[in-house]
């Protein structure tokens, strides 16, 4: 996404050793005279945040600004979240897939509701040495090198369990079910597994599942001259009726999807980008 020259924004691959770790890096800066205000839709990913211009600003569902004081870390982020990046501002983010932030922190859900310090999770300061050493690299891919070779003596081992449950991508199977019947455990017992390493709970996940699919299927068709079927997104996306859908878009962006449909320039969708 890139709307100007003195606004420059771009998401980074990740290298393939980390996959497991990372979704993906994001940039952006500000180098324009005003300030430029996204939303970002939810996610249900971690992420950490390193601010090395002027301080940007994440704007609370209570209208609360809470500056970004040089890194922070949100999440699981499972739903909108509208930010601003004031002139001369400078944001890089990195995407914890999966049961990697646990895997670094021990814990998912201390930052879902407000932003933490990540020094604050370590009882260290490394990350404000970390934003330090960061602040000093002026190329953005340098910053991520140097961003991955720390990380590396963190991340604790992958639990067995959480595992098999990534590795089930069949919609048509019913995970925690599955598991729990071959390891002779009840339901209850992987979904406490579930919710403590991923930081939602299954139930959850299925249901963000169905919004995101509507959201690519709305964008796909804007893409083209299409006009958008809404009884098609219903039923391919497996709701029971328009209504379902429009008490989603509202519960995750507090907007109708046609709204949606209208300002979606202005959405950052990570997911898709």
């Amino acid at each position: 996404m890139q709307e100007n020259e003195k606004y420059r924004n771009f998401r980074i691959s990740v290298p393939a050793e980390y996959e497991e770790i990372f979704t993906h890096f994001y940039f952006s800066e500000n180098n324009s005279d005003e300030t430029i205000t996204k939303t970002l839709l939810p996610s249900f990913q971690t992420i950490l945040i390193f601010d090395f211009g002027v301080k940007s600003i994440l704007h609370s569902k209570n209208n609360n600004d809470i500056e970004i004081d040089r890194c922070i870390v949100l999440g699981p982020i499972k739903q909108s979240l509208e930010y601003s990046l004031p002139p001369q501002s400078e944001i890089l983010i990195a995407n914890f897939k999966d049961d990697a932030f646990y895997r670094f922190f021990g814990s998912t859900s201390i930052a879902e509701h407000f932003p933490i310090n990540p020094d604050d999770l370590l009882e260290k300061n490394c990350f404000t040495f970390l934003w330090t050493e960061l602040n000093k690299i002026e190329s953005t891919e340098n910053r991520i090198n140097y961003l991955l070779d720390f990380c590396k003596p963190y991340l604790k081992q992958r639990n067995n369990i959480v595992e098999k449950l990534i590795n089930i991508t069949d919609e048509n199977i019913n995970p925690i079910k599955l598991i729990a019947n071959q390891r002779n455990q009840t339901e209850r017992n992987i979904q406490l597994n579930h919710k403590k390493h991923l930081g939602y709970t299954s139930k959850e996940i299925n249901r963000y599942s169905r919004f995101i699919k509507s959201i690519k299927l709305i964008q796909d068709t804007a893409s083209t001259s299409k006009k958008v079927d809404w009884f098609e997104i219903v039923n391919t996306c497996g709701y029971y009726d328009q209504s379902q859908l429009i008490r989603d878009y509202k519960y995750y962006i507090n907007l109708s999807p046609k709204k949606y449909l209208k300002f979606q320039q202005d959405i950052c969708n990570p997911k898709t980008e």
